[in-house]
């Protein structure tokens, strides 16, 4: 599914206009990037939680040349699928 078709699901399922439900989308991204940044994690009941986490520094080797480059440490974005999400998604892939 692409942002197109997401949008207009979600218009459909929420009965209001494309336009008032991409500005609501990027309301919620807004709003979990600012938690993220002020270093908290973001919980969706029933969906999930976002979080950043710090990814160590790390030395990688090239197979093919030998050479090994150390990778600095840097901050990543994950996400916790909630216990509901995990268990429909199961449903599914059941009926598959």
């Amino acid at each position: 599914m692409n942002g197109d078709e997401f949008l207009r699901l979600l218009s459909e399922k929420t009965n209001r206009d494309e336009k008032e439900t991409n500005r609501l989308v990027l309301s919620l991204a807004d709003v979990i990037v600012g938690g993220l940044q002020d270093g908290n994690s973001v919980s969706l009941r029933g969906f999930g939680t976002f979080e950043v986490k710090k990814k160590s520094e790390r030395i990688v080797v090239n197979h093919t040349t030998g050479k090994r480059t150390l990778f600095p440490p840097k901050l990543v974005i994950g996400f916790g699928p909630s216990a509901s999400l995990k268990e429909n998604i199961n449903l599914l892939g059941d009926k598959k």
